[in-house]
């Protein structure tokens, strides 16, 4: 669509709410927005005089039409322009990067004898959720202290029904569970159990704690030390669960508050998770596309993305600056809560001490991520960029390396693995299975491998179906000496390919003490980042190979006795062993109970009969 045409589109948009979709020449999904009146939101992305950022100018120098969704209100179009995101992953939308799930706790109240059972997934079933919680341990902590403290059941047998169990599990006899599956406790005691389980899980622990004290003075009292010793050791667990639970005490309320951070290149947003007044947990997420994002929009699209899709809503969140979408979003997420939700930016008190928290525990995370991501880049590119240096080439910015693997010339295979700015990329991988080399000549193996590799890379050149093949490495690393080297340079000179190689020397004990260039040898510091790259590559190239080599031995000893017979084929046989559940229960068919089997004539009966008779037909 050129100009013309798009500026004719724009006259014909509405000027009420709804969600626009930008596209490129291909129909791929651009950007993804919601606006209160379209035909103005949508105009002003072609209007000359608007300040755009450098990425809306990409963006829009990219767009080959758009469409549009109508919706009756703001609030349909948050909605719609969220469900939209998340389908297309939009190139230039600021995305949340996130395949977290959170571990909850499941209280099964539709049934009649409820479980607690550990779930990352809330489902409108009718149970209540506790959660999030900092981690899947925890839970199943909780949830273990639980079910033995207050002997909630722990099986998935349907107790709905009148139908009773014909004897107790093993938690019965260990007095861990009063066996509502054959009718020894009552429905209302076993619920008074749940309901006093639901108290600890709404984060009031007193009550719990000083039930358990309670039993335990009274065995101990009685004498009965084995008995108190189980009470003392429920309530270390609930201490401990008590413990790492209540790290700050508000008002009783759920809460989320939301950090923010950013570098050059990232935007990272911290939520600590507040429930029932305990701050239970924290986690962080990077934000992608949003470097040339406001704090504020990079909070709201979070805020859209995340809680569309999280299993639980508290009734606040808490952000460090207010947003102009504030009551759409309170409106939007009040609906999915059932219940009202308030988005609140404290100034001052313990609440704004709170987001200062989330904010520094933001910074701390996303310069300590920097650091890391530093340092693997000198592990990598850097490494790689180094060698280049040693080496005196251009560049080395993807590297490949191969080796050959087999048993004594048996199933002789080679390897080919590839290195791009220092990492692997394992996509680029290849396998060579042998095709004209008999016997163990590695030299000979490693030409076929090599010319074939190169040979399929430039028929690739002159054809429209490109794959790997057809990039070219800026330098060859050979796992061997001069031979494996002069191998490689042959193969190339014939095929006139420019490309670099070099080999890595080995000590006395099979480890590399240099590199072998141009004949001669260049000595490399152990100590560097160099030389451990080298050491990489050299291990993933004997890992791949001989992984390969390992599953085509396996493959070759998967054989049955039954390939031995004539007339069997794989259809054959996959019957014959579905139908006899052992080969000695085959041998000892007759001819008419083998032609039973789906597929086997009478005259292949006959021969699997006599191929398990036949020293018996001859040596009567």
């Amino acid at each position: 669509m050129n100009r013309e045409q798009i500026e004719e589109e724009l006259h014909k948009l509405p000027t009420t709410p709804g969600v626009y979709i930008m596209q490129d020449s291909k129909g791929g999904v651009l950007y993804v927005g919601k606006a209160v009146n379209l035909r103005n939101r949508v105009r002003s992305y072609f209007r000359v005089s608007t300040k755009k950022t450098i990425k809306i100018q990409r963006m829009v120098s990219q767009i080959d039409h758009f469409d549009y969704i109508l919706t009756d209100t703001e609030l349909e179009a948050l909605v719609l322009e969220n469900n939209l995101i998340k389908e297309y992953s939009p190139k230039y939308n600021t995305l949340l990067k996130d395949d977290k799930t959170y571990p909850y706790i499941k209280v099964t109240v539709n049934e009649k004898y409820p479980r607690l059972i550990f779930s990352r997934r809330m489902k409108k079933d009718k149970s209540r959720y506790f959660g999030p919680y900092s981690s899947a341990e925890s839970v199943h902590n909780m949830i273990e202290f639980l079910s033995k403290f207050y002997h909630i059941r722990t099986c998935s047998k349907n107790l709905d029904g009148n139908t009773l169990s014909d004897r107790p599990c093993l938690n019965y006899h260990m007095k861990q569970c009063d066996a509502p599956c054959m009718g020894k406790i009552s429905e209302e005691d076993y619920s008074e159990n749940v309901k006093k389980a639901l108290v600890f899980l709404n984060g009031n622990y007193e009550p719990v704690i000083k039930e358990i004290e309670d039993k335990m003075l009274f065995y101990s009292e009685r004498l009965e030390f084995e008995e108190a010793g189980k009470y003392r050791d429920l309530l270390t667990n609930a201490k401990n669960i008590a413990q790492k639970q209540k790290i700050t005490e508000f008002d009783g309320e759920n809460k989320d508050y939301l950090g923010i951070a950013r570098n050059d290149k990232d935007v990272l947003i911290q939520v600590f998770f507040v429930r029932e007044g305990k701050l239970i947990g924290r986690e962080h997420f990077y934000m992608k596309g949003a470097s040339e994002d406001s704090d504020e929009e990079c909070i709201g699209n979070f805020i859209k993305q995340y809680y569309a899709g999280t299993p639980f809503i508290p009734r606040e969140i808490f952000i460090p600056t207010r947003l102009e979408e504030n009551e759409l979003l309170e409106n939007w997420l009040s609906g999915k809560r059932n219940g009202r939700v308030f988005i609140k930016s404290p100034q001052k008190g313990q609440k704004e001490k709170m987001l200062e928290l989330a904010r520094q525990n933001a910074q701390m995370l996303i310069k300590r991520d920097e650091e890391k991501h530093k340092l693997e880049e000198v592990r990598t590119k850097g490494a790689a960029a180094e060698l280049a240096q040693i080496l005196n080439i251009e560049k080395a910015s993807r590297i490949e390396s191969y080796d050959i693997s087999n048993t004594q010339g048996f199933n002789s295979v080679g390897s080919m693995v590839v290195y791009e700015e220092g990492r692997p990329k394992k996509s680029d991988y290849r396998k060579f299975r042998l095709k004209t080399v008999e016997g163990p000549d590695d030299y000979a193996s490693m030409y076929e491998v090599l010319s074939r590799r190169f040979r399929h890379g430039i028929d690739e050149m002159d054809s429209d179906n490109r794959t790997s093949f057809s990039v070219f490495p800026d330098l060859i690393l050979m796992d061997g000496g001069l031979g494996q080297v002069h191998v490689a340079e042959k193969v190339l000179q014939e095929l006139g390919i420019d490309v670099p190689v070099c080999g890595m020397v080995k000590d006395d004990r099979h480890r590399t003490r240099g590199l072998l260039f141009h004949e001669e040898e260049i000595p490399i510091d152990i100590h560097s980042e160099c030389f451990k790259f080298i050491t990489r590559v050299q291990d993933e190239v004997h890992r791949f190979a001989i992984e390969y080599h390992r599953s085509l031995r396996t493959k070759a000893q998967v054989h049955s006795v039954l390939d031995d017979i004539p007339g069997i084929g794989p259809k054959r046989r996959k019957a014959l062993m579905q139908h006899f559940s052992t080969t000695d229960e085959l041998k000892e068919a007759s001819v008419e109970a083998i032609a039973e089997v789906d597929g086997i004539p009478e005259n292949v009966a006959k021969e699997i009969y006599d191929f398990f008779h036949k020293d018996k037909t001859e040596n009567p």
